[in-house]
């Protein structure tokens, strides 16, 4: 329990995590890295480059400030921010390391206005949340042994590699050692590691399962990234050109609250633009090995039609969904005239696209961070409630904008 001083204190806060946040994250980050360079092969060296972990750190240091009095608040994200600790090895070791080091960032961007009472207050608050996320991902660690029957990284082999799309391949793992794969949820994610050769530090990535959840081998799908600068693309890369059939990864067991409830008979509406179809496949593919008589719509958005994954795929589930439908949106170039019973057209996801929906069903959107603000935003103009809003964010966990 922390007392009221301290709560006083860390809420008086706020204007200056408002103001300085980024700073103070970048700050720590910088000096996290110096100090501890091992965890380097923690981190996502991308989101380090662009900020994008900075940015979703200072979110969740903000959001604690706010809400320290009311930490219950906070649980769901705290929940999502574990799967993915969870699932990169974070480890209850490493957070007073990260505790004395946000503190040092305080002192070092606020300078006095940090004051001994600020840094005492903080760190008091810092333990208590700390304690909350070790004994939420202590419990993730122990399902995940129980469910998985491992610890830790796995050794898988690549036994087919597909192309999908021009930038879009999918990696079909089974486990080294023979063993069955127990069944994931639908919508899950692991994570796979992989050292590239002339790279000081392991690299890891997150990837959707994309496939139905079987004993027998796990497939992620995997988007091309432009090599726009180090280390931008980089794991992509090295997947694309240099793992082939037989090559070995690194595998945590899935993770990941972003899943569906099969049971549930609500209309489903799966929105998604470009790589963001991923989690979706494993979920449309659990939905027709169940029978389900639910309603069902994919809205696809894809910068044109070689860039078009899965397309084959939603056909053949669509033989096998007794109430399914899907429209594809074509940023460019023209749109084939395809034989079936799905709708094609130019141009991107727009109002009247979202307007057409059927309002009291489910609504699961995954895809570029401006795409999902756009989507998620205008659903809640429409009078969409919160609970059938569901959503993923590809890299750090960040915050739509309500509009």
């Amino acid at each position: 329990m922390l007392s009221q001083v301290t709560i006083t204190t860390v809420k008086a806060t706020v204007p200056a995590l408002e103001a300085h946040g980024k700073d103070i994250t970048t700050a720590f980050y910088k000096k996290l890295f110096e100090t501890h360079p091992q965890l380097l092969n923690i981190f996502n060296h991308t989101n380090q480059q662009k900020g994008r972990q900075q940015n979703a750190l200072a979110t969740t240091i903000l959001a604690a400030a706010k809400y320290i009095d009311q930490l219950e608040v906070l649980l769901p994200a705290v929940k999502q921010i574990a799967h993915k600790h969870r699932s990169l090895q974070v480890k209850p070791e490493h957070y007073p390391i990260v505790g004395e080091t946000l503190l040092w960032a305080i002192k070092d961007v606020l300078g006095d206005a940090a004051t001994d009472d600020i840094l005492h207050a903080w760190g008091e608050a810092y333990g208590v949340i700390a304690d909350i996320f070790i004994s939420v991902e202590n419990e993730m660690y122990e399902k995940a042994a129980a469910d998985y029957g491992w610890e830790g990284y796995k050794s898988f082999i690549v036994s087919k590699k597909v192309q999908e799309s021009d930038n879009i391949t999918s990696f079909y793992l089974k486990a080294q050692d023979g063993s069955k794969l127990p069944m994931f949820s639908p919508g899950q994610y692991i994570s796979i590691r992989v050292s590239i050769p002339g790279e000081q530090y392991l690299l890891n990535r997150q990837y959707s399962l994309t496939a139905l959840p079987n004993e027998d081998y796990y497939r992620i799908s995997v988007k091309r990234e432009a090599l726009e600068g180090l280390p931008e693309g980089k794991v992509s890369n090295y997947l694309h050109n240099f793992v082939n059939e037989g090559n070995h990864l690194e595998v945590t067991a899935p993770a990941g609250d972003f899943t569906i409830n099969i049971d549930d008979s609500a209309p489903i509406h799966f929105i998604a633009a470009g790589v963001g179809i991923t989690p979706f496949m494993s979920m449309l593919h659990t939905l027709a090995g169940s029978n389900s008589h639910r309603a069902i719509s994919v809205i696809h958005a894809v910068q044109n039609e070689k860039l078009h994954a899965f397309h084959q795929e939603l056909t053949e589930l669509h033989e096998k969904l007794s109430n399914f439908n899907a429209s594809f949106y074509y940023e460019e170039g023209n749109v084939s005239q395809k034989q079936n019973a799905f709708q094609y057209l130019s141009g991107r996801v727009n109002d009247d696209t979202l307007h057409q929906l059927d309002t009291t069903g489910v609504y699961y959107i995954c895809g570029p961070v401006p795409f999902m603000q756009y989507v998620v935003s205008t659903l809640y103009k429409l009078g969409i409630s919160k609970e059938q809003v569901i959503y993923e964010f590809f890299g750090p966990s960040m915050k739509i904008k309500e509009q």
